[in-house]
């Protein structure tokens, strides 16, 4: 992580101030637990279901980073991600995949789909701030 990075995390609250940030769960409870943290750190937090739910908000709230979880109803992130990184205006939106499967194939998939990151369930709430401010200081916003 960057010294940008670390120090935009370590000012929080409000360290985010104005990032956009999405996360994708089909899980109510890790939907506010990430909800309340970005919110603690000044990030503006849209909030998806699934799939089908963040691709309908995406183009309404331009997300500057995407929390997406792995296994969800209805289109599942590997099929949500994809259908992103294959749009021109989003495939440099940062995709940080979310999920409880550790193993190398499942991390491997979300490559290939184009995720940036893969941060295991649970995650802690300086995890979730760190990847967000990591992600945001190197695509400049």
């Amino acid at each position: 992580m960057t010294t940008q990075a670390q120090a935009a995390v370590t000012s929080a609250p409000g360290g985010l101030a104005g990032i956009r940030v999405m996360v994708i769960d089909d899980s109510a409870t890790i939907r506010r637990s990430a909800e309340i943290a970005l919110t603690q750190a000044g990030c503006r937090v849209i909030l998806a279901e699934d799939g089908f739910d963040a691709l309908a908000k995406v183009i309404d709230h331009q997300p500057d980073v995407i929390f997406m979880d792995i296994m969800m109803p209805r289109l599942d992130g590997y099929a949500t991600c994809s259908m992103l990184k294959r749009n021109p205006q989003y495939r440099g939106t940062p995709v940080i995949m979310l999920s409880s499967k550790d193993s190398v194939f499942d991390q491997a998939r979300g490559r290939l789909v184009g995720a940036n990151q893969y941060l295991l369930k649970p995650f802690t709430r300086q995890s979730l701030l760190q990847s967000v401010a990591a992600h945001v200081s190197t695509t400049g916003r």
